[in-house]
């Protein structure tokens, strides 16, 4: 099988490449078991000092690949929908891995970072886009809620407010907007993306190891991000149970527009 997530070690960076191009990135359960397994391995590695994250081919990531939906029933049972709580749970481990990693993890975002992907970028410490970046969480246009940290990640960085308004709508922005809202630290042109990365990388490179991984550990300790994953994981337990969420999803595969009936 080809490796869905390459490790390259640059000097004292990592880079963790998403490597399913032909698929857009999309996030398969394939995919994000890769993923995790480089995070564990970034946080073994000796001498690293700040982990980049790209994505291979036109874009850094389409999301979730919603065909793996179909997966779910062989991996958690028939009754998968009244497991929620637990599928969302080892989802939102993953990310929860990759925002505790003591080392510092800039996302370097191109073509389009969606719902899951974004909740990816979230996780990290920093976000860079490329010039014509489009953002976004769609999960409310599937009669779902981002529920592996999108939703308490982006409050704590934009606010209540703006994060309502993206998630209410589900709607793509673009980097530029992105940047405003605060939600991107920089935008850069699509060539000058790696290399915006790899500067940033070695500037963190030249401080102090620990006291950049206390530091992160500090910031991060201010937001009550474990009580925010566990109202998502209630949320989406409710939610996926709706005859909404079915319409919304076989609505994406069939791509056609989804004729929501709020129940």
């Amino acid at each position: 099988m080809t490796e869905l997530v390459k490790t390259i070690v640059r000097g004292s960076i990592l880079e963790l490449v998403l490597d399913r191009p032909d698929k857009r990135n999309a996030i398969n359960s394939q995919l994000y078991t890769a993923f995790d397994a480089a995070v564990n391995t970034a946080a073994r590695l000796s001498d690293i000092r700040a982990v980049l994250i790209r994505g291979e081919g036109v874009v850094f990531s389409a999301g979730i690949d919603y065909t793996d939906f179909l997966r779910l029933a062989e991996e958690y049972g028939p009754d998968w929908q009244q497991r929620m709580r637990k599928i969302t749970a080892d989802f939102q481990r993953v990310l929860t891995n990759l925002e505790r990693l003591e080392l510092p993890t800039i996302a370097l975002l191109h073509g389009y970072c969606l719902g899951l992907a974004l909740e990816l970028a979230l996780a990290c410490d920093i976000r860079i886009a490329a010039e014509g970046t489009k953002l976004g969480l769609p999960e409310t246009r599937l009669g779902m809620i981002p529920d592996v940290g999108g939703t308490t990640r982006l409050v704590r960085l934009v606010g209540p407010g703006k994060a309502k308004e993206l998630i209410f709508t589900g709607r793509q922005i673009d980097a530029r907007l992105a940047e405003r809202w605060g939600i991107v630290n920089q935008v850069v042109s699509p060539e000058e993306l790696l290399l915006a990365g790899e500067t940033l990388a070695k500037e963190i490179s030249q401080a102090a190891p620990l006291a950049v991984g206390m530091a992160k550990r500090v910031i991060d300790g201010l937001a009550d991000i474990d009580r925010g994953l566990m109202l998502e994981g209630w949320a989406q337990s409710q939610l996926f149970s709706t005859e909404d969420f079915m319409e919304g999803v076989q609505a994406n595969m069939m791509r056609r527009e989804p004729e929501f009936k709020g129940r």
